[in-house]
């Protein structure tokens, strides 16, 4: 099979035991290549008893920094770029691959929660009209404003020409944490390739780890610093207008005070 996929781990062994089952029961044998910073729980041994080519960076250089050196180990014209939190669901993941070698752009599917419901994981363009309207919107009307006209989405899996990626970063080495896919997705558009959703293809995406204050803080500079770097000043003003509306509405939860509180700070 004509595909690699590059999975980055740091203390992920559960979750990859799942995924790699999945890449062997719906994938057959793709080119798998997995990029371990300092895992302690040993992911390394499961990653190798499923056969993967294992990069080890003990000093952890960030999600970024080691997907781009998964990368450069890639054999095949299209690589998948996934989560170790994510499991296939069937084989769409090839229909990707295919859609990938027909239009160069970043191809993503819809991700599920575990319960099956549907995940907020495609974003319009931060500061446009588009993200002013999602704001105030409730759930499935979201969903909808983010997939009509994607910017960019969460890169839990996302699937690529390997030389676009290559020729994107495809992530920012510097960011250690936090919006590598954003600013992925601004990158990538700038250059004239969109971000191209496929309904039909799902993958469940665990996902949904807590976060505190502090990591909330983290958060909100790092989008502000994406956007503002990626935009400018007049989108960076307007996508914190949004951020507000959006969480200020959901004050009485704990992580929207924080997010709140960081953007007014």
């Amino acid at each position: 099979m004509s595909l690699s996929v590059v999975l980055v781990i740091h203390d992920s062994a559960d979750h990859l035991r799942r995924l790699l089952a999945s890449v062997a029961a719906h994938l057959g044998s793709p080119q798998l290549i997995v990029v371990d910073t300092g895992s302690t729980d040993g992911g390394a041994a499961v990653a190798r008893a499923a056969g993967a080519e294992l990069v080890d960076l003990p000093r952890n250089p960030g999600f970024g920094a080691a997907n781009n050196t998964g990368l450069e180990r890639c054999a095949h014209d299209v690589t998948a770029l996934l989560n170790p939190d994510v499991e296939l669901r069937d084989g769409g993941l090839l229909a990707l691959a295919e859609a990938a070698r027909a239009r160069d752009a970043l191809h993503v599917p819809r991700l599920l929660n575990l319960d099956g419901s549907v995940q907020d994981s495609v974003h319009p363009v931060p500061g446009s009209m588009a993200d002013l309207a999602r704001a105030l919107a409730p759930g499935p009307v979201r969903r909808r404003i983010g997939e009509a006209r994607p910017g960019w989405a969460i890169a839990a899996a996302v699937v690529a020409r390997t030389a676009t990626l290559r020729g994107l970063g495809p992530f920012d080495p510097e960011a250690f944490l936090f919006y590598e896919d954003l600013d992925l997705g601004l990158r990538a558009r700038a250059a004239g390739i969109p971000t191209t959703l496929h309904r039909d293809v799902a993958l469940t995406h665990a996902g949904g780890h807590s976060t505190g204050p502090e990591d909330v803080a983290l958060q909100v500079r790092r989008r502000r610093e994406v956007v503002g770097g990626r935009l400018g000043d007049r989108f960076r003003a307007r996508d914190d207008a949004a951020q507000l509306l959006e969480h200020g509405l959901r004050f009485w939860r704990a992580r929207d005070r924080a997010y709140v509180r960081a953007l007014r700070g």
